[in-house]
């Protein structure tokens, strides 16, 4: 088994007090767009139990910004700046527009960003879109100090010592996994050779879908 596998789903597909009994770790979905307002901060932070994580999922403008530093960026990130130490959340995820090709100009400006990030963050996960060479994405970030995420079911374990996935469904965000699928994604965690690694269910029965991932692999789990 992998030193730490953590599960979590992509925000709180059920009340948070819920949530926190299950899992100690959630990618919040609210700073994609806006942020959460202060008192459900405090509320999140005080029902949180001892040792939860929180992950932010990074502002939608700064995909759409093509990742390029400026004013548009820099007020974003200083938006989730101040979430992330409100939450003391230590991990930022930023995830590629449809149109932000895999091109050379495009990969300067990511590796840019990414270290720009990485000041901020211990951990920083890119997920790539369609298009982009996983295991050159996996290369790029590395040299930014950062992840790429990954679906480890259709694209296979990333070979980097700290890997981010996210699941989005197998057949997009309204599909579930069924048994055999969380069988296997129970194989692939456990035959990884990480140092530590998160799964992240992003579908419509992502909190169903990881509570049953995480009583499949039963050790090593938080």
């Amino acid at each position: 088994m992998p030193s730490m596998i953590t599960v979590g789903c992509a925000g709180f597909p059920v009340p948070a007090t819920r949530y926190f009994k299950e899992f100690s770790f959630v990618e919040v979905q609210e700073t994609h767009l806006s942020s959460p307002g202060r008192g459900t901060i405090r509320r999140w932070r005080r029902e949180a139990p001892p040792g939860f994580h929180f992950a932010l999922l990074g502002p939608r403008n700064v995909g759409q910004e093509g990742f390029r530093v400026g004013k548009v960026t820099e007020t974003a990130l200083d938006g989730i700046q101040e979430i992330a130490d409100q939450l003391e959340a230590r991990t930022a995820v930023f995830v590629a527009p449809p149109e932000f090709a895999p091109n050379r100009t495009n990969k300067t400006v990511l590796k840019q960003f990414l270290f720009e990030v990485k000041k901020h963050f211990d951990l920083v996960v890119f997920e790539p879109s369609e298009g982009w060479n996983l295991d050159d994405c996996d290369a790029l970030a590395e040299e930014a100090g950062a992840v790429a995420a990954r679906d480890p079911l259709q694209a296979g374990l990333s070979k980097r010592n700290i890997a981010y996935y996210r699941l989005h469904g197998p057949a997009g965000h309204k599909s579930r996994y069924e048994d055999p699928a969380i069988e296997r994604l129970s194989e692939i965690a456990s035959s990884a050779e990480h140092g530590d690694s998160t799964y992240v269910f992003t579908n419509v029965d992502m909190f169903a879908d990881a509570k049953r991932f995480k009583k499949a692999l039963k050790t090593g789990v938080k």
